[in-house]
């Protein structure tokens, strides 16, 4: 009785987080405009959506925005957490560790006013620019979160043993402690890919006039009324990011059996 109880609890939990998700995608199917009825599977918004050069040139901006973050964010992550595992002492790790969860757990309106009134601060005129330093920014800590447990994990003698014979920092750490957290930067890079493709609030704070992604494009046309064209574009969008976040989770797993 007890573990009937607990799976219907998990699967009304599970009912009320995608019944909503569960109903875009359907209607994203639906030959009415109309939002109450149903009359008939189609196409039709589909074939619309990629018709639609606004929508290209958006999914182009996303995608630019997403792709150039997620790799310079997961370069920096992966270099300051190597830092944090070899240059620093125990008080100094838990500081920086401190500073790293910070940006993490500071709501993410707060953030993307902040660099909104820093980029205004600094005379840089917000667009596509300024959109990819602040995906940037808010990436690298997730980063570093997902790449220092491997280098916890790594035997650190293994590198003193390199130093000791001979190799330099830079060739010690490309063919022996990078190959071993390889793993970390790949779940990292995917992570920041991810996060950057699902992000609004902070692009709607740091992207300029004629510079849309994805999301603010979704918010955009929703302002003027729901049309099935949304339904069909966010559920692209979900199934992309629900893609990645399987592939994440898949690698972290593979990641925790090793």
């Amino acid at each position: 009785m007890t573990s009937f109880v607990r799976k219907f609890y998990a699967a009304l939990i599970l009912l009320f987080l995608y019944l909503p998700i569960g109903v875009l995608i359907v209607f994203s199917f639906n030959a009415s405009k109309s939002r109450a009825s149903w009359d008939g599977f189609t196409l039709r918004w589909y074939e619309e959506l990629l018709g639609n050069q606004m929508v290209a040139d958006a999914l182009s901006n996303t995608l630019i925005v997403a792709s150039g973050s997620a790799v310079i964010a997961t370069i920096i992550g992966t270099a300051a957490a190597f830092a944090m595992y070899q240059g620093l002492g125990c008080w100094e790790k838990r500081i920086v560790m401190n500073l790293t969860y910070l940006p993490v757990l500071n709501p993410d309106i707060v953030t993307g006013l902040s660099l909104m009134l820093l980029f205004i601060f600094c005379n840089m005129k917000l667009g596509l620019m300024t959109l990819m330093l602040s995906h940037t920014i808010f990436n690298v800590p997730y980063v570093v979160l997902t790449v220092l447990p491997k280098l916890k994990q790594f035997d650190k003698s293994i590198y003193e043993a390199a130093l000791d014979l001979g190799a330099t920092p830079a060739y010690a750490f490309r063919h022996i402690v990078f190959p071993a957290v390889l793993p970390g930067v790949i779940t990292g890079l995917l992570f920041a890919f991810t996060l950057s493709l699902d992000d609004f609030v902070i692009s709607f704070f740091t992207t300029g006039s004629g510079v849309n992604n994805l999301s603010i494009m979704i918010y955009s046309m929703a302002r003027r009324g729901i049309h099935p064209t949304i339904n069909a574009l966010s559920t692209l969008l979900f199934l992309v990011v629900l893609a990645l976040l399987l592939a994440v989770n898949r690698r972290l797993d593979s990641d925790r059996n090793k």
